[in-house]
């Protein structure tokens, strides 16, 4: 049966594909295969199929209670209507998504859209919002998104019950490289053997902190391999005695960890880039300059979907390099967004724009198709792009930051969710009804915005994020709640390393897979023979 594919311009045979799956899992020896997917919370889950019924499964899916996309992080089940015990939807894998995971022993992985029993896109799967905002903007605007996740993540080792960074080295340096080029080769190694081409790497500002960028992708292909990185990278880490962290502030005293978001706006048949015009200020076309304009517009709202965490707000502070004002700029790592510099003779090719307030707290189907409904609200209504920033922006007077809208960008999840939510932001919910619809939208926001009676017992009521480990809302200086009860004894393989601190007599290091958490006292990273620098004090979240 011939498909045509929504991220793709050529016909795919889905059956031959199949197919040629099962020769593969024969010939590779593979016991199970891993239908992958992201939550609304940000976490990756799924189920495995055994081999012997797999040309079935393949075509079928695998069912999952409907409940499942109201689960948050610490798997509580926020209250979302249709979303409980009874119903469910299937796992239906996109077989061009097929790989060998070299991390796990004669498994595979494939990622899945989510399908009603009558074999429909379910309303509430982000993956199908990201397909329906591409093909939107392929047919109104001849428009094809163009992406790169460029994450950052923390290397740990355990000792006891405690985490901390596998090196005390300098940003940049060989010796921080050296210190994880066992783990850093294997996982090169084990992203190639799945497709995915590494472009850079190096030893981030942190303490154990790693940068390792993959090549830009069509929006959807992205998106799936950013769930493939993370996967890798997690997998190939514990493979080595090593925990990778993508938590966006893991511990409190050490740079941040992003997610910058590269994109640029193409053709359908991705021949011409559309961002790009040589006589435009900076190289920027029209286009690109409202796309960018309907980003602005919508920031205070969109970081709700890309810094999807309690714990992103920890990270998304002034003069971090981590983006805290909605500006931009060329080059500008203060600024919200930036004008990347384009490869000489090449510029027509590599202009592109990074959103700097993103990390992977986020589903980066939803939040990747929030960018494209904010970038497509902007060519729609034909905005101004304000007055680029060539400075840092916290270093402005106030009212020259007001003049051309450059005003702080929420403090709390907490807040972007009530602006999202707010009512004369109405425009702003385009970013999750746009194609995705009002079902949708409430389950995402109910999920985002659970509070269990178990945790916060006492201190005042307060929005928590699926993706973080805390369900409180922190302040500036720390969780001010000491009651907060977040791990039930029959999840103990969730269960964190117990910090204590003077002002957290209870917080847990949100270290393994848990992008957010109460702020503690970082443990000292192994002593070297030439002893231990004393603790630098915070860093901008990295370049």
């Amino acid at each position: 049966m011939a498909t045509t594919l929504t991220d793709t311009t050529t016909n795919v045979d889905l059956g031959a594909k199949r197919r040629e799956i099962v020769a593969q899992a024969e010939a590779s020896g593979l016991r199970l295969v891993r239908f992958l997917y992201c939550d609304n919370d940000g976490i990756i889950r799924g189920k495995s199929a055994g081999i012997k019924d797999l040309q079935d499964r393949l075509e079928t899916g695998i069912g999952l209670t409907l409940a499942m996309q109201a689960f948050t992080m610490l798997d509580h089940l926020a209250s979302v209507d249709g979303m409980g015990p009874v119903g469910e939807i299937r796992l239906v894998p996109d077989p061009t998504t097929f790989a060998i995971a070299p991390y796990a022993p004669h498994t595979a992985t494939v990622l899945v859209d989510m399908q009603t029993l009558d074999g429909q896109p379910y309303a509430a799967d982000g993956r199908a919002f990201l397909k329906r905002l591409i093909a939107r903007a392929a047919d109104d605007h001849d428009l094809s998104l163009v992406a790169a996740f460029e994450p950052e993540w923390s290397l740990a080792i355990k000792t006891g019950e405690q985490f901390a960074p596998i090196d005390d080295s300098g940003c940049f340096t060989s010796t921080g490289m050296n210190m994880a080029a066992p783990v850093i080769d294997d996982i090169v190694a084990a992203l190639e053997s799945q497709g995915m081409t590494v472009e850079q790497y190096y030893a981030e500002l942190g303490w154990g902190q790693q940068e390792l960028s993959i090549r830009h992708a069509p929006a959807l292909q992205a998106a799936d391999h950013h769930i493939m990185y993370r996967e890798t990278v997690r997998g190939v880490a514990l493979m080595h005695g090593r925990y990778a962290s993508f938590a966006p502030k893991p511990w409190s005293d050490q740079a941040g960890n992003g997610c910058h978001l590269h994109f640029s706006g193409w053709t359908k048949d991705q021949r011409v880039n559309r961002f790009y015009d040589a006589d435009g200020e900076y190289n920027l076309s029209t286009l690109a300059r409202q796309f960018m304009a309907g980003i602005l517009d919508h920031l205070p709202a969109l970081v709700a979907l890309t810094c999807a965490s309690v714990n992103s707000y920890r990270r998304l502070q002034p003069q971090m390099w981590a983006s805290a004002y909605r500006a931009w700029g060329p080059d500008n790592r203060e600024g919200a967004l930036r004008v990347a510099s384009p490869f000489r003779g090449h510029e027509a090719e590599s202009t592109n724009v990074e959103l700097k307030s993103s990390d992977s707290s986020a589903n980066p189907y939803i939040s990747l198709a929030g960018v494209l409904a904010a970038g497509l609200d902007g060519i729609e209504r034909q905005l101004t792009l304000p007055p680029p920033v060539t400075v840092d922006p916290h270093t402005m007077e106030e009212s020259e930051r007001k003049k051309i809208g450059a005003d702080r960008l929420p403090t709390s999840l907490k807040e972007a969710i009530q602006i999202l939510h707010r009512r004369q932001g109405a425009r702003h919910r385009r970013l999750l009804q746009g194609g995705r619809g009002l079902r949708v939208q409430a389950a995402y926001l109910q999920v985002l915005s659970r509070l269990p009676a178990s945790c916060c017992v006492s201190g005042p009521t307060s929005p928590r994020s699926i993706i973080t480990a805390i369900p409180c809302d922190a302040g500036p200086t720390g969780c001010r709640h000491s009651s907060c009860a977040r791990h039930s004894p029959k999840r103990s393989i969730r269960s964190l390393p117990l910090i204590t601190s003077s002002t957290h007599p209870a917080t847990r290091t949100p270290f393994i897979d848990s992008p957010g958490s109460c702020d503690a006292n970082r443990p000292k990273p192994p002593s070297s023979p030439t002893g231990m620098p004393p603790t630098p004090p915070a860093m901008p979240g990295g370049c």
